[in-house]
């Protein structure tokens, strides 16, 4: 019943408000997002963690996978886009990432085209509700214009995050729980 009363509510109800904001010193880019939600950080978490997934629900994100797993330290392999209007920008990295699970997955670049690539996301509890934070700072090793640098990074990563944070509510919804029985 929960499911079939789900697809008959409107997808801006299940919107979430988020917050982005980048910022540009030379060339490097410092962006953070937040979001939150009505969701089980169980779901989250799963969402967050299926690198191998990302290219099917993230816009510009053309391939995704696991390439070393042990334990909590994980080698993923990127490939994408940044763009915005008629500026499109490669994105092909390899990141080393760190789980601490229902809490932080950080990240950092060891190869690609980055010069520097950090980020973390965060995942805080807040009864049945639940604040979804990213933060980060990148400096490219390809030119992006100064004056729309900073409004294409914002715009990829408004996307990009949204995106994410939409697919936290749509398995949300689609467990037929709410957010406090989805851990039991």
């Amino acid at each position: 019943m929960f499911r079939l009363l789900v697809l008959c509510i409107p997808a801006a109800s299940l919107a979430a408000d988020v917050d982005v904001s980048a910022s540009r010193t030379g060339d490097s880019f410092e962006v953070s997002a937040s979001a939150e939600i009505v969701a089980d950080a169980a779901v989250a978490w799963a969402v967050l963690t299926d690198y191998d997934h990302f290219s099917e629900f993230i816009p510009g994100m053309h391939s995704s996978r696991v390439v070393e797993r042990n334990g909590h330290a994980l080698t993923v392999d990127q490939r994408g886009e940044a763009s915005m209007l008629v500026f499109s920008f490669p994105i092909e990295v390899r990141l080393a990432v760190e789980e601490t699970p229902y809490e932080t997955i950080s990240s950092h670049a060891v190869s690609g085209n980055f010069k520097e690539l950090s980020g973390a996301y965060r995942l805080e509890t807040r009864g049945p509700r639940l604040l979804l934070t990213y933060s980060g700072r990148f400096t490219p090793d390809f030119d992006i214009p100064y004056v729309v640098g900073t409004m294409v990074v914002r715009h990829t990563l408004e996307k990009r995050f949204r995106a994410m944070v939409g697919e936290i509510l749509r398995r949300q919804a689609l467990s037929g729980k709410g957010p406090a029985e989805s851990a039991s």
